[in-house]
Formats: structure tokens, sequence, C-alpha cells
């Protein structure tokens, strides 16, 4: 089958969201909330092995905060609190404080100019997706995804296949038709439980993952002046993932 659409994760595959985005975010919500909890960025990336920020905050006090005492309402505070980290995270968007990571906007704008669909799956919320789309990519970009499939839309996040499944049947696609962009273990579990074939670019957080099943692992996307390095799987590309190289990966 021909490549008909690409598949993006968001947090870590995007844009370096993780360490300089959504873990000051939280942060800032627990002093808005007179909470001592701080993550700094050792902690943080142990707290990124469970995906979704409300189920994060309720791990990390479940396994490094056992001082807490929680509330008769502590589901109820974990969502306001997550609600106040959403609220500083777009805020830190606004201020065009997370850039894309190298190639994303150039690839996303060459496989819309060939007719190629575009998707995103992640776990984060839906307000992040937009706002990071709309501030650090372009304004008007989200209606570059034809499916924004984010956050709590199915109740199992990643690393079940779930939100991916459920962005292929939005878009009538089978899993042969398209290919996935993660960062992660739990991401790479999750495009491949649902049979995509999956391109990885790793960051600092995820450099050390397991991304057994992965078509290619790349640095990142690449760019003609600033060549993605391969660091595993076989790419046959320019040094920066193009479309025509996506085919070639889908096809092999």
């Amino acid at each position: 089958m021909p490549l008909e659409a690409l598949l993006f994760d968001v947090d870590g595959t995007l844009a370096d969201t993780e360490r300089d985005g959504h873990r000051p975010a939280f942060n800032a919500a627990f002093r808005e909330f007179g909470l001592d909890w701080d993550w700094d960025a050792p902690l943080y990336g142990k707290l990124l092995a469970v995906t979704g920020g409300k189920e994060r905050m309720k791990h990390y006090v479940d396994a490094f905060r056992p001082d807490f005492e929680k509330p008769t309402d502590f589901d109820d505070l974990i969502a306001e609190l997550h609600k106040a980290k959403t609220r500083h995270y777009t805020a830190m968007l606004a201020k065009g404080n997370v850039p894309m990571r190298p190639g994303v906007k150039r690839l996303l704008e060459e496989a819309r100019e060939a007719g190629i669909r575009l998707a995103v799956a992640t776990t984060t919320t839906p307000e992040n997706v937009t706002g990071l789309l709309e501030h650090s990519l372009e304004k008007g970009s989200t209606a570059w995804f034809e499916v924004i499939a984010a956050g709590d839309i199915v109740p199992a996040k990643k690393p079940a296949p779930d939100i991916y499944i459920w962005a292929l049947e939005k878009m009538g696609l089978a899993p042969e038709q398209c290919l996935a962009f993660e960062d992660s273990e739990n991401g790479i579990r999750a495009s491949r439980g649902a049979r995509l074939k999956t391109l990885v670019t790793i960051n600092d957080y995820t450099r050390d993952h397991d991304f057994s099943g992965a078509a290619v692992v790349l640095s990142d996307l690449g760019e003609p002046d600033a060549p993605a390095t391969a660091i595993s799987g076989v790419w046959e590309g320019l040094g920066y993932v193009t479309l025509d190289s996506l085919k070639s990966l889908h096809r092999g």
C-alpha cells in the first residue's frame, strides 16, 4: 500500500517540551497550590516512565512522597493541579519558549504540499497540542492535522495502542498506509501495538530507551545544513528526513 498519512507524537517528538516546558509548568502549579513538591530534571526523567500528567503526579506521590498525607479529595486536587499546569504551560508556549525540533516544520510542509495526510496521537491534552502548534509552528497550523487524538479521548494511555487505533479509525486508514513518529519506549510500544511502522527521534530523556521494533532510530529529522545521525536501522536519506526517504522506509 502507498504511504497515505503521517502520525506524530507531540512531547519530545515535535518539540523538546518535557525538560523545559512541562517540568517547570508542573513546578509552577505546585507552588501555586502551596505544595513543597519540586521536580528537578533527573527526577522528571524517572517520572516520564508514566504517561499522562495526572497519572504522573499520582505516581510521584506513591513512589517518592510517602510522607504526603492525601486529602479525601485527592483526585480533585490532582485534576486542579493539572489544569493549573496546563495554564502555565500554554503561557510559556505563547512566549515562544518551546521551539520545534530540527526538521519538523520542513517535513510537515513537504508532506502537506504532496497531499500526505497528517495526524497527532498523544497523551498530552488537546490544549497543549493546540498551544504548541499555534505558537511554535505557525498560526493556523492546527488545521494542518486532519485528526488530533489527544488526552483522555481514550482511557488507556501509551504504552497502550488505543490512541493510535482511535486515530486510524477516525481517518479510515489501515496501519499499512501510515508511518508513526515517536521518541520514547512507551511511544513505540503504543505505535507498534497498533501495527504502525515507526521512525524514532531520540532526545536527552529517551536516548537509552529500548526501541525494539523501530524501523529506524535517528537523532532528529535533520536539516540540509545540520544532518541527522542514524543510531539504528537502515536509513537511506540525504542526511535529513524527506518525504521521498519516508516513502522508501515505508516500502522497505
